[in-house]
């Protein structure tokens, strides 16, 4: 991996001319940004939740993330092409022999409009939101539903994710997240499900569980004229086929974290409108508490990621304490 980092680094091995090339990881991915376009790979890992652990694994859902993605951001999400290497260096083409792996090419989206970005920057404004809150209604209104995908939104089957959350955050207890508040989360959790399952079949019966995005913070989101949302997931449908509030408080939380509480009132008061959503506050305190969750936890795999510097490790570690410190409070 290491090698292949250096080699898709150098422009001389992307498939179209740029000056400089730059790269993100994250727990799952090597994201490599050139000047116009991005090539998105996915690291050979298996979280139980998430398998790219195969070759053949990582090419079909390089293609299911072109098609899922597509729906809200067509025109930005270009194609998969193979990774080649030929025992010396590899390489991204359009084609060729000696395929080692795929990436997924995307257009390059001007970083200065991501939604975090005008946030930072002090220029996130009332129009962003009320635009944003209704495209984000629409997708949800009109996204795919079925009686396979209710069965998601089911209080026993949602637990399956709440359960994963504690079984796989067990071991950075004491290091990203207090025991005390690991166990008021978890005995919290087990609670809503005892005393609010009434709330998740009245979601089902109001047809509000559909194929989501599923991972709708943002960063995923740019204010340029098509309003592009992007990187859904799309490698494991249980986490897509959810209910649409459960979208929507990832955002909410999203801005929560970063101290925009005033713009996440703004944003549901638009969005409830739109999607026609009433008297939910309380479902909607439960799908943020478990979004700051998963937020703290897939941050937290980064501590033990070999391919990043003990720096990062350091700020990860960081960032998932603050994540874990929001899911208590919103109990």
């Amino acid at each position: 991996m290491p090698s292949m980092v250096d080699d898709l680094s150098n422009p001389a091995s992307l498939p179209d001319r740029t000056e400089k090339v730059s790269v993100i990881q994250t727990h799952i991915s090597l994201v490599f940004l050139a000047d116009k376009f991005v090539y998105k790979v996915k690291k050979p890992v298996n979280f139980g939740f998430l398998d790219f652990s195969t070759l053949e694994k990582r090419r079909y859902y390089c293609e299911q993330e072109i098609i899922l993605n597509r729906r809200l951001s067509e025109d930005v999400y270009i194609g998969v092409l193979p990774i080649l290497y030929d025992g010396k260096i590899y390489r991204i083409a359009k084609q060729g022999t000696g395929v080692v792996d795929y990436a997924v090419k995307m257009r390059r989206l001007p970083e200065q409009m991501l939604m975090k970005s005008l946030f930072l920057q002090g220029k996130l404004e009332t129009h962003h939101l009320e635009k944003l809150a209704n495209v984000l209604a629409e997708f949800h209104l009109t996204s795919r539903n079925s009686s396979d995908i209710d069965k998601y939104g089911e209080p026993e089957m949602f637990a399956i994710n709440t359960d994963e959350n504690f079984k796989q955050t067990e071991k950075f207890i004491g290091m990203a997240i207090q025991k005390k508040d690991f166990q008021a989360l978890k005995r919290w959790t087990a609670d809503f499900y005892r005393g609010h399952s009434e709330l998740f079949w009245k979601r089902i019966k109001a047809k509000r569980i559909r194929d989501c995005h599923g991972d709708l913070h943002m960063e995923h989101i740019c204010f340029t004229q098509d309003l592009p949302i992007f990187d859904c997931i799309e490698f494991n449908d249980r986490f897509r086929y959810t209910d649409t509030l459960g979208d929507i408080a990832f955002l909410l939380m999203d801005l929560e974290y970063h101290g925009g509480n005033a713009f996440s009132r703004e944003l549901w008061d638009f969005y409830k409108k739109d999607a026609g959503e009433r008297e939910v506050d309380c479902l909607l305190t439960f799908y943020k508490v478990y979004r700051a969750y998963v937020r703290g936890k897939v941050t937290s795999f980064q501590v033990d990621d070999e391919n990043i510097s003990e720096e990062k490790k350091e700020e990860a570690l960081q960032t998932a304490k603050r994540y874990f410190q929001l899911a208590s409070s919103y109990i």
